[in-house]
């Protein structure tokens, strides 16, 4: 199965996200896929073997539990994908960059406007 496949299930796609922030428990995965899906223990553990089976997912055990983690080899086929693509927003984000470097140097340029109001006729 293609990368590209297995990230097309949203539930597989969130088991990532939480995986991304680190290496969690098989129980802990399935209790937030069971929160955020309503989906059963089961499920949940079909995911993860679809994830480990394709490479986006490792897994090592320690004692009794399952840590599941990110298996970035995995990712490099999602990132060589996409690199294809890269092209179209590259040129969108280094332009904006240089806008907001633009206002930077503008803002320092610029005198800084007194913070004390002026006075107004009936102030004086």
């Amino acid at each position: 199965m293609h990368a590209m496949d297995v990230l097309g299930d949203p539930v597989r796609r969130r088991i990532l996200e939480l995986l991304a922030d680190g290496e969690l428990a098989s129980g802990a995965v399935v209790e937030h896929i069971h929160e955020e899906f309503g989906i059963s223990q089961p499920g949940v553990s079909q995911h993860l073997r679809v994830l480990r089976e394709n490479g986006l997912a490792s897994v090592r055990a320690e004692g009794t539990r399952r840590l599941y983690s990110v298996d970035a080899e995995g990712l490099r086929e999602v990132d060589a994908w996409i690199g294809r693509f890269r092209q179209f927003w590259e040129q969108r984000l280094d332009a904006l960059g240089t806008e907001i470097a633009r206002g930077k140097r503008e803002r320092r340029r610029s005198p800084t406007p007194d913070p004390t109001p002026d006075p107004t006729p009936e102030d004086s």
